[in-house]
Order: structure tokens, then C-alpha cells, then sequence
């Protein structure tokens, strides 16, 4: 059977290291993206010179409609999915909880966690022979990002939640569910939270004094996703350099 996988969010940091990572162990990949066309079509382009297989395909995943039609582009194009990464979400600028509006707070719970339940879903109703997904949560989720992000890490408490759940929910299907919460790794959205350079200020709080880097969550994913973790479901693995 050929492995086809989903990673949503796909055309950046986690999302692009992830797609490139699995083309090379012979996936074909469907790129999903929200907005930046240009970064999607050059993980494939990249994907299909050495190579593999990819298409990019543009969905807003927190709308159900947008849903149904990348999986349709996914059946008619690859073929059935096999494989799932939910890694699409936002973070949006720094804020305490006494200041936030119901609108910001809204945005954060439909972008990271109603596409998650969308995309399982879809993917769940197409895998009648099995298969595996990999929800990426964050260490937000343990920390609770207090000053800065607690609607995010709200968001991703969420998504461990989902992970439990849907893994002892689709266990007898042969379906393995699983969670990867990475801390602070280098990609551009501490940008989007208003400091792009966070991971410098908040190394010395890191027991291993570094950021991460979006490739060493990649590998952790991949193995998730693989035949060698076929007896892994409704586990967390975090990559947060001990934090």
C-alpha cells in the first residue's frame, strides 16, 4: 500500500521540515497552506527534485467545506490518505488573559483546535485499512505560557486532550493516535506573537540552552508515523530540550 500523508500547515518550519523529511521515506505528501503559495510550491519543488512526490494545496482547515475539498484533492491526486499530520495553527501577539476579546480568543480555539477535529475526521473515514496520525501540540500546553500566550497553550491543552481520546476512540480500526509537544524551536512564528527573537531571551530557562530545531521535530514525527512505532498510540513525546 502507498503511504500518502496530509501535514497541514505544511509550507514552514515544522510543517515544511515534516514534508520534506517524509518524502524522503517514500511518502507522497500533500502540502496543505493557508495563504503563502510561493513557500508551499518550493517544499515541492524541492520534494520533486529529489525525487518524491508532492502537491501543495491551499485550505483553510478550520472551515469544514475547505476540509472536504482537500481531502477530495487528495483522493484524486495521490490517492487515499494513510497518514496525518495536524500541525497547522496560529499565535497570535502577547497578551495576558485580563486584556483579551472574545474575538481573539474565538480565532485561536476554530484555527488550532477545530481543524484538527476536521482533518481526523476526514482522515478517519478514509483509512479502512489503518493508519496513523500525529497531532503537534506544544510544551504551551503544560506551561500554560502565563503573560504571554495562555489562550495558545489553552488551545493545544485541547489537542492533548483530542489525542487521548481519539486514539482509544479508533484503536480497534488499527488507527494509532499520537502527540508531539515541541518547547521552543527556530521558526519564524515567535515572530507572529510580536518577538522573534524569544528563543534568545528565554535560553538560559532551557536546560539545554538552545533552541530546537524544526528538522529534530520532524524525526520525532516521522517515527510516530512509522511501522516501527506500530505499538505506540495515545502517547506524548516532547521535544523541549528538557524543559
Amino acid at each position: 500500500m502507498n503511504s500518502v500523508v496530509l501535514v497541514t500547515g505544511g509550507s514552514r518550519g515544522i510543517g515544511a521540515a515534516t514534508s520534506k523529511y517524509l518524502a524522503k521515506q517514500k511518502y507522497a505528501v500533500c502540502i496543505n497552506y493557508l495563504s503563502n503559495e510561493i513557500e508551499a510550491n518550493k517544499v515541492v519543488a524541492e520534494i520533486v527534485k529529489d525525487g518524491g512526490k508532492a502537491i501543495a494545496v491551499q485550505a483553510d482547515v478550520s472551515k469544514e467545506q475547505d476540509v472536504i475539498r482537500l481531502f477530495n484533492t487528495i483522493d484524486q491526486s495521490l490517492g487515499s490518505i494513510t497518514h496525518l499530520v495536524n500541525n497547522a495553527g496560529i499565535l497570535l501577539p502577547q497578551m495576558k488573559v485580563a486584556d483579551m476579546s472574545a474575538q481573539r480568543i474565538n480565532k485561536i480555539l476554530t484555527t488550532n483546535v477545530t481543524s484538527y477535529f476536521l482533518c481526523c475526521k476526514e482522515a478517519i473515514n478514509r483509512m479502512k485499512s489503518g493508519g496513523a496520525i500525529v497531532n503537534v501540540s506544544s510544551a504551551a500546553s503544560r506551561l500554560g505560557a502565563p503573560g504571554e500566550y495562555v489562550d495558545y497553550a489553552a488551545s493545544k491543552g485541547a489537542i492533548d486532550t483530542l489525542t487521548t481520546g481519539l486514539s482509544l476512540e479508533v484503536a480497534g480500526n488499527n488507527i494509532r493516535v499520537n502527540c508531539v509537544r515541541p518547547g521552543f524551536i527556530e521558526t519564524n512564528m515567535h515572530a507572529d506573537g510580536g518577538e522573534p527573537n524569544r528563543i534568545e531571551r528565554v535560553k538560559p530557562l532551557i536546560p539545554l540552552k538552545r533552541g530546537g530545531k524544526p528538522e529534530e521535530v520532524a524525526a520525532a514525527i516521522v517515527f510516530l508515523l512509522s511501522d516501527e512505532a506500530a505499538y505506540i498510540t495515545g502517547t506524548f513525546v516532547d521535544i523541549a530540550g528538557g524543559k
